[in-house]
């Protein structure tokens, strides 16, 4: 499929899919015209590199992590058990981004409920 309709697939931009290209998330191979043909799995390598940037994960980390999540119901393939470990590490990362945030809507709030209504 040609990248226009991967991006009408996934919800992702072009410009997100040829981003997520050079950084080496996606290999499309190529027609003899030079346009970008991408197979079913994309779609799925699209989703789970979209959800992972969600989570905070960086581009580095994704492509080694998207060789073991072969298709859309495989957790972590057997064989990258290695990655287990940095798998915690960057939950690990998460939660604490999350603790500071709470902490910091904490703050707001009683910021907000503090401030005298000027209307």
């Amino acid at each position: 499929m040609r990248i226009s309709e991967l991006a009408r697939q996934t919800g992702a931009t072009p410009r997100a899919l040829r981003y997520y290209e050079e950084q080496g998330l996606l290999k499309p191979a190529r027609r003899a015209s030079g346009y970008r043909d991408y197979d079913e799995q994309a779609v799925y390598a699209v989703g789970h590199i979209q959800l992972l940037l969600s989570a905070g994960i960086g581009t580095t980390a994704i492509a080694e992590i998207l060789p073991c999540v072969p298709d859309d119901t495989t957790v972590l393939a057997p064989t990258c058990p290695e990655l287990l470990d940095a798998l915690a590490e960057e939950r690990t990362r998460i939660t604490t981004s999350i603790e500071k945030l709470a902490a910091a809507r904490g703050i707001l709030d009683r910021l907000i409920q503090g401030t005298p209504n000027p209307c």
